[in-house]
């Protein structure tokens, strides 16, 4: 009786586990399929960057994409481009939720309307969302607290640069608060937020180093405060002496990367994150789930509870 159980559940698991394996070949694309990126801050490099791989996927399926978002970052804002994805009634919809509070109400009601959403970047765990496409930002965090520790040769103080409110920079910290417990001599000085706001990072910077304090590293958890962190370092005379670790690629970060100035970064990859989300809510369209969530909860589940992207370090040739 168990055998015969087990058997017609792994049976009726099958289909629908390699119709995600297998993606849409042979299924027909309306002309009225539509996938919406929510995004804040979308006229940064990192969110242009993703947009890249949200067209490119709509383009091989031959369907419609949009980038929608506040150009600046405001939660607030990105709440409201999110609720106007969801009156245009589209295929399906990625968010980056910057504040997951603002945005689960908002997620849930699309599902609610049957509407899938997925999150990538930063997730909202608590929302109705189908799953997370991203980087897994805790050991993005153990690796940075160790690139750190071994930049610092294990003893220094460090302040890092974050978004109040988002988890996968929460969950960042976390991983690198995690990774310094083995390094009992590398001690967190003080922890801003930046909010979104690069200028912020920069009047920081140069207050603690025109205030004497001893700062040894500064760390980055997102993409723009390290550009600007750089900078101050740079024309206070203190690059070489004072370590940077950054977060992504953008254009600014890899500039002073060449120039010696951030020791390190991270690397995500929006591309694939927004390209490949994209792949996974048209495949849901085409073969919907029924019903469209509570599958995390189940030992059959045709879906993911979270898709790696992963994360690289990358490091200037003098600290190399």
């Amino acid at each position: 009786m168990r055998i015969d159980l087990w058997s017609s559940l792994l049976l009726a698991a099958v289909p629908a586990s390699f119709l995600l394996l297998t993606g849409c070949a042979g299924s027909a694309h309306e002309g009225t399929e539509k996938y919406i990126l929510v995004a804040d801050n979308t006229k940064i490099p990192y969110w242009q960057t993703a947009v890249q791989g949200l067209h490119r996927a709509a383009g091989e399926m031959q369907v419609k994409s949009e980038l929608q978002g506040s150009d600046n970052h405001d939660p607030q804002g990105e709440r409201d481009a999110f609720r106007r994805a969801l009156a245009e009634k589209p295929t399906g919809i990625l968010v980056s939720a910057t504040n997951a509070a603002l945005l689960t109400p908002e997620i849930d009601s699309a599902i609610d309307q049957n509407i899938p959403v997925i999150t990538i970047d930063s997730d909202a765990p608590e929302s109705k969302r189908l799953f997370f496409v991203g980087t897994d930002n805790y050991n993005t965090g153990i690796m940075g607290g160790k690139m750190t520790a071994k930049l610092l040769n294990g003893k220094g103080n460090v302040v890092f640069y974050t978004i109040n409110g988002q988890s996968n920079l929460k969950d960042r910290l976390q991983g690198y608060q995690s990774a310094f417990a083995d390094h009992t001599e590398v001690k967190t000085l003080q922890v801003v937020d930046m909010n979104g706001n690069s200028d912020l990072a920069f009047d920081s910077a140069k207050k603690l180093l025109d205030s004497k304090a001893k700062v040894d590293a500064f760390i980055c958890l997102e993409a723009l405060a390290c550009s600007a962190v750089a900078d101050v370092v740079n024309r206070s005379g203190m690059a070489g002496k004072v370590t940077i670790v950054a977060m992504d690629t953008d254009p600014g970060t890899v500039d002073w990367i060449n120039k010696g100035v951030i020791s390190a970064t991270i690397a995500q990859k929006p591309y694939t994150m927004a390209y490949y989300g994209t792949k996974l809510l048209d495949d849901i369209h085409h073969h919907p789930l029924n019903p469209l969530t509570g599958w995390d909860k189940r030992v059959f589940s045709p879906i993911p509870s979270f898709v790696d992207t992963g994360e690289r370090g990358q490091f200037s040739a003098a600290a190399a």
